[in-house]
């Protein structure tokens, strides 16, 4: 169970116009997550995605037509089919200690009657990294990369 804590944690709640199983195949499908995992009009490419627990997640990111650069190096902590991803930064592939820990990502997705009810949950080991996370522009890269998702599998129901 997870310990809620407004001073190291951030979260965000949609509705998305599509079913469940949508939502999780854009997020566990590489083809499908670098289509809307950056905010646009930066690209994203998935150097390693391995979803299963202790897998690693590796995406690149590409701005103003640049080379591609990491973007985020972590591992997958939980998978449970079609509900729930859980990943962080803190670790990477194979749970070895990443260099610099940042976040620890909750993603879940439930039933909801216009389609799927979508949280991001991003807990930070500490209140200064929480409000780094928050001034970085959580609300805004977090909130633009699911409305892109959202966009992105309501486009598959039509």
């Amino acid at each position: 169970m997870i310990t809620r804590n407004p001073e190291l944690d951030l979260s965000l709640t949609r509705t998305i116009k599509a079913p469940r199983d949508l939502v999780w195949s854009a997020w566990t499908t590489p083809a499908s997550f670098e289509q809307w995992w950056i905010p646009r009009p930066a690209l994203c490419r998935i150097a390693q995605m391995d979803v299963v627990p202790g897998g690693a997640l590796v995406t690149r990111i590409s701005e103003n037509g640049g080379d591609f650069v990491t973007h985020f190096d972590g591992c997958y902590l939980a998978v449970d089919d079609g509900r729930r991803l859980v990943f962080t930064n803190s670790l990477v592939s194979g749970w070895r200690p990443a260099e610099q820990p940042f976040m620890t990502a909750i993603i879940t997705l439930a039933d909801h009657a216009e389609g799927t009810e979508y949280t991001a949950y991003v807990m930070h080991k500490s209140p200064d990294d929480r409000n780094l996370h928050e001034e970085m522009g959580f609300f805004d890269g977090w909130g633009t990369v699911a409305d892109q998702l959202a966009e992105f599998v309501e486009r598959g129901v039509q």
